[in-house]
């Protein structure tokens, strides 16, 4: 079984910053994409930035400048560093995987439970 954790939500105040990190266990051989999403209240979720197992990045356009993607590869861990927080910020933040369970099989999708981050003043 694999599991996803995530850390780091929290109140913050407009203009402020947040690092949010995520950590795989359990048993697999391999993690392919990463990702943050995030759900607003009472809209839909939404990808918010992804990275692959070389470190290429893709970030929405509405967080480009202000949000930083990293992996630690050997620690299974993806980082969301959040710095020019906005209210509109505001969201459940998940992080999500694409994980090889052995060599050459279906990467199966995996979430975590999901981490709540307030910009508000």
């Amino acid at each position: 079984q694999v599991q996803l954790v995530e850390s780091g939500g929290g109140l913050v105040q407009p203009g402020g910053s947040l690092r949010l990190s995520c950590t795989a266990s359990g048993s697999f051989f391999s993690i392919n994409f990463m990702r943050w999403y995030r759900q607003p209240p009472g809209k839909q979720r939404e990808l918010v930035a992804a990275i692959t197992s070389r470190g290429s990045t893709n970030y929405a356009d509405s967080v480009k400048g202000r949000f930083t993607i990293s992996r630690d590869n050997a620690k299974n861990t993806v980082n969301l560093q959040m710095n020019s927080l906005k209210p509109e910020d505001t969201a459940v933040y998940y992080c999500n995987a694409d994980v090889g369970l052995r060599p050459a099989t279906t990467l199966m999708d995996y979430w975590g439970q999901g981490t709540r981050v307030t910009v508000s003043s």
